[in-house]
């Protein structure tokens, strides 16, 4: 593993996309990721950011490689900066909603939502991912996960803290938003990691309401920063220092209960 870069800048794109329109969510996006005007080390966009949340995404899912693929990666590069969101992707005849993250060396790697919303049909379009992912990025080990995996706890276990960031792409309504903000603190607490995550905002075409309130958790459960309701992008700076001193001081890891997940 690389060495620890001590500050990490995250820039969290909290937007209100197009509906089911992945042509002018990426024009749209392009134009806010110019308006970032100081180097930052990850940028986070929500879940389904190129069409919005509702089993109907399946219908604009594309291959791995083509058109969303390469704007991440070209975004990528031009920021000097990694890039991760999710989309819908078809491979081998299956259809996932999956995260990309995209460094600007031209690697991409990806994790596929593990929990599909049943609650919203979601697990009838999209088929489950079958494996936890930690990516690393500048010596920082990051664990994305995405929207309702946020709920089920044994899936993000911190197992010997293997990451430092638990990243959580989100559609997340407002109805039920007091347990966005619950489950981000919780599952920073219980981790003993920043807990990193990003929403959308507006309103869909089936009259759901969605208001943002995108957050930053350090690994004491202590907030960091919350966006408002707003279209907007935030940076903010986590440290790895802070990150030690608080497994150093409290090593609840050490006293944790190991298993393993039957799939």
């Amino acid at each position: 593993m690389s060495q620890h870069q001590e500050n990490f800048k995250i820039a969290l794109v909290q937007f209100d996309p197009q509906w089911m329109n992945p042509t002018a969510n990426l024009a749209l996006l392009e134009e806010k990721l110019w308006t970032i005007d100081e180097q930052v080390d990850l940028v986070v966009l929500p879940e389904l950011f190129t069409t919005g949340f509702h089993t109907t995404a399946a219908e604009k899912a594309e291959p791995i490689g083509l058109t969303t693929s390469k704007w991440l990666m070209q975004q990528s590069k031009r920021m000097n900066a990694a890039i991760i969101g999710s989309f819908p992707i078809r491979q081998d005849r299956l259809i996932y909603n999956r995260s990309l993250f995209a460094r600007p060396n031209g690697h991409i790697s990806h994790y596929d939502k593990r929990h599909l919303f049943r609650m919203a049909s979601e697990h009838m379009a999209f088929t489950h991912g079958k494996f936890q992912v930690v990516e690393e990025w500048k010596g920082w080990r990051i664990n994305p996960i995405i929207c309702y995996d946020l709920r089920f706890p044994l899936w993000c276990r911190n197992t010997n803290n293997d990451y430092d960031i638990l990243l959580c792409l989100a559609n997340w309504p407002k109805p039920r938003i007091e347990a966005w903000d619950a489950l981000l603190k919780a599952r920073a607490i219980e981790n003993l990691s920043y807990t990193v995550g990003v929403n959308r905002v507006g309103n869909d075409p089936h009259g759901v309401e969605y208001n943002g309130q995108s957050a930053v958790y350090n690994p004491k459960g202590q907030l960091v920063n919350e966006l408002s309701e707003e279209d907007e992008i935030q940076i903010i700076t986590l440290s790895y220092k802070e990150v030690q001193q608080i497994r150093e001081s409290f090593p609840t890891h050490l006293d944790a209960d190991h298993f393993t997940l039957q799939l």
